[in-house]
């Protein structure tokens, strides 16, 4: 079957699961079938999510919930697909970089009225509770974890290079990452992120290498008001970025995505990875190296010294569109509580939502001790939050990843890419003030 074919095929088995599953669910006997999607799919995440859902449907006998998992490069888009039909998902995974578009075409439903009495609240993080409603407390979705970007590498092959440390800058990763590299034994520095959201990672260098002007409010903004895409520093990091593409990675990862990059750190390929925490489970699973080769080290910092540590967040919602909203409220608070949050947040490798959690040993050793390392020196690490609520968010994810791939394909300048970001973004809040 070639690839066309197959997804295809995929879309039309999804729908025929979804079409056929959404016309059982309420049966004779008052049994409510929901229809849940995630995003973020990995096989390991999925068994944690059924074994989960398992333990909700024992507890509420009458609610069965259908798990729909499609593969994560395809889901975001199949997603949105499911909710302007209207009808086939109830609960749902919703991103802090989707959530904007999502509710902004009605598309999502607000939960804060159901959730008013919910005792959870109290339990939950500031940082949780921040971040489960926006800025006219409206509740979308509530957070299961935040994702904080660290460095993953390899102690032996760092050592074997010469190093006594990990790198603690970009430019120190450039040089560590040429170092190691070397094709002829399949040897290679970085595992790059040219495909599905090299956006993100380019954003990254540039508010490390202006993270004296950042306004923390505002990621993608300097304190003086103008984009960070401006900055004469944007165009020294996007530069350095290159060059790490140029001699520190492999070819193939000019379209590598989230699978294909910790796939290549997994499998022993490539000798650093820079990546959110749930990365570290999925790690320990890996029969290609062991524990004892690899951790996580801090953020890596531009010229001043500084990094800026942007938190990303995703959670459950619940669709516009769903017939059965007291029922998938119900199973949005059982996952966002207790022991299924705390299970899930550990076997994923996320920043838990729970205040709990953060006395766990288990977020206090091994790859977590550079979280800690960070939210301990906050003048260093630098909290910033991005605008990934804005409702056209998904529309700049698109045009990000497309031109980074313009760039590394010759196709465009590195310095159209910043003129063209910054009037994208100085448009946008112009309009948005209009």
């Amino acid at each position: 079957m070639n690839r066309r074919n197959a997804v295809a095929a995929l879309g039309l088995a999804l729908t025929m699961t979804v079409t056929g599953c959404s016309a059982m669910g309420g049966a004779e006997d008052g049994t409510v079938t929901l229809q849940m999607v995630e995003s973020l799919t990995n096989p390991a995440r999925t068994q944690v999510l059924k074994r989960l859902l398992a333990d909700f449907e024992k507890q509420n006998p009458k609610i069965k919930v259908n798990l729909i998992s499609p593969p994560t490069s395809q889901a975001d888009q199949k997603m949105q697909q499911m909710l302007q039909s209207g009808s086939g998902v109830d609960t749902l995974e919703v991103r802090d970089i989707t959530v904007g578009s999502w509710s902004n075409n009605g598309w999502l439903y607000d939960m804060s009225t159901d959730l008013k009495g919910w005792s959870g609240w109290q339990e939950l993080t500031e940082n949780a509770v921040k971040a489960g409603a926006d800025a006219k407390g409206r509740t979308y979705f509530v957070p299961y974890g935040f994702y904080g970007l660290s460095l993953f590498y390899r102690k032996d092959l760092v050592g074997e290079a010469g190093y006594d440390k990990p790198p603690g800058t970009w430019e120190e990763l450039v040089d560590q990452a040429s170092a190691i590299q070397d094709k002829g034994k399949r040897r290679y520095g970085y595992a790059f992120r040219g495909g599905p959201n090299a956006g993100s990672n380019v954003t990254a260098i540039i508010e490390a290498y202006a993270a004296d002007r950042i306004d923390p409010a505002d990621g993608y903004r300097l304190t003086d008001g103008s984009t960070v895409f401006s900055a004469p520093e944007a165009n020294e990091a996007l530069t350095k970025y290159l060059e790490l593409f140029e001699k520190g990675s492999p070819p193939s990862s000019i379209a590598w995505g989230y699978p294909e990059m910790v796939e290549g750190f997994a499998n022993g390929s490539t000798a650093f990875l820079l990546q959110d925490p749930e990365v570290i489970a999925t790690l320990r699973e890996s029969k290609a190296i062991d524990e004892e080769q690899w951790t996580t080290a801090p953020l890596l910092a531009g010229p001043g010294g500084k990094a800026v540590q942007p938190l990303a967040t995703a959670g459950w919602g619940v669709a516009k569109g769903s017939k059965h909203k007291a029922e998938a409220v119900k199973l949005v608070e059982f996952l966002s509580e207790g022991e299924a949050s705390t299970t899930f947040a550990k076997e994923n490798s996320l920043v838990p939502i729970l205040k709990q959690a953060g006395e766990d040993p288990f977020y206090r050793t091994g790859p977590w001790a550079s979280y800690l390392t960070m939210n301990q020196a906050p003048e260093t690490y630098l909290n910033v939050t991005q605008p990934r609520d804005v409702p056209w968010f998904t529309e700049w994810t698109q045009k990000a990843d497309a031109d980074v791939q313009k760039v590394l394909l010759g196709k465009m300048t590195p310095k159209q890419l910043l003129t063209d970001w910054d009037a994208y973004w100085t448009a946008k809040r112009k309009n948005e003030k209009s």
